[in-house]
């Protein structure tokens, strides 16, 4: 009696591993679901070893560059895709993407939990994922011990009281650069962007190349060394200055400008590759996405936010975060149109 229980218990976990890991039954082997994706890309193992073990597949991850390089990849591989999901191209790029053809429709289910603001692409090729908003941060000790007001509107930042005070990115090297400059487009129009960029020049604006000398060189908020107590940055970085602090803290030293149109939102995608020979687990690593496990793993993992309205946000981006009610938005076909023309031109009004 004893011995046949033992032969049970053994079939039972050789019967357990076998389904655990379904094996292709064209091939035999076990499967694999490729995402392609940005540099920047993060998310728990844990949530992604979830996805894993309710589908019976392995999931790779190639990162890819920014996203520029990352969609002109996919882009270049159409047909033969070097991936099955791609994920990480936003609405600067998106209309791009579009173009291209290199999105199969797929129209999950959990875009009921979507706001519609978020959804961009009538016909399901690139679905939203997440959403985040490029604004001006401020060193709230800097103002309170100059008894200074902070700015509420763009137009103010030009006033003399704020020379000298803001640190910028170059838009032709910085992804959130080209996003505070497509905030002041929405903002002025093509027409009268520049004469508003020249007000700042004229102000003491100071511009850096990169996001990293914005906010770790110049901003004070931050390292508390910097000369401009206020930077382009992301409405998410009051939450990481908690998150990340060298002492445990509640409060953020720093806060974002939110106001109508001083913040551009900037919302990431992603869709099922043209190609992929597993259309069938693409669509479900798109509905996971979508899921409250996935989409609330991505505050912390990436400090952007979740577009599903089932998913809550960390206590921490709950107390030290301001989201804009009047984000400054572009339609994706303008952008993709005129992305260089704003750029050399602000480059020779600005630089030159």
């Amino acid at each position: 009696m004893k011995k046949t229980l033992i032969i049970l218990i053994l079939l039972a976990g050789l019967l357990a591993a076998c389904t655990a890991q379904t094996p292709d039954a064209s091939t035999g082997e076990l499967r694999t679901l490729t995402v392609m994706t940005h540099d920047s890309f993060a998310v728990s193992e844990d949530v992604v070893a979830l996805f894993e073990a309710e589908n019976n597949v392995t999931v790779e991850f190639i990162r890819s560059g920014d996203t520029g390089a990352s969609l002109n990849k996919a882009i270049l591989s159409k047909g033969n895709p070097l991936a099955d999901v791609f994920y990480g191209v936003d609405n600067t790029f998106l209309n791009r993407a579009l173009e291209a053809g290199i999105f199969e429709s797929y129209e999950s289910p959990l875009l009921a939990q979507v706001p519609a603001e978020f959804q961009l692409d009538p016909n399901f090729g690139a679905l939203p994922i997440d959403y985040g908003d490029v604004c001006i941060n401020y060193d709230k000790a800097y103002f309170e011990d100059n008894s200074l007001a902070i700015p509420s509107t763009l137009e103010e930042l030009t006033q003399p009281e704020y020379a000298d005070l803001l640190a910028v990115e170059n838009p032709a090297t910085s992804s959130p650069g080209l996003a505070f400059l497509m905030a002041t487009i929405a903002e002025f129009g093509e027409e009268d962007y520049l004469g508003y960029w020249q007000q700042l020049v004229d102000n003491g604006l100071v511009v850096v190349n990169d996001w990293e000398t914005a906010y770790y060189t110049n901003f004070s908020g931050s390292s508390g060394r910097g000369p401009q107590p206020m930077v382009v940055s992301y409405g998410s970085s009051p939450a990481a200055e908690v998150v990340y602090a060298e002492s445990p803290i509640e409060v953020a030293p720093t806060a974002s400008i939110v106001g109508p149109n001083t913040c551009f939102r900037q919302i990431e995608f992603a869709g099922i590759l043209t190609g992929t020979q597993n259309r069938d687990l693409a669509e479900k690593f798109i509905d996971f996405m979508l899921s409250p496990a996935f989409q609330e793993d991505i505050p912390l993992q990436m400090f952007v936010f979740p577009v599903s309205n089932e998913a809550e946000l960390p206590v921490a981006f709950v107390d030290n975060v301001d989201i804009p009610t009047q984000p400054a938005t572009l339609a994706p076909e303008l952008i993709d149109a005129n992305r260089e023309i704003w750029t050399n031109a602000w480059t020779e009004t600005v630089l030159q």
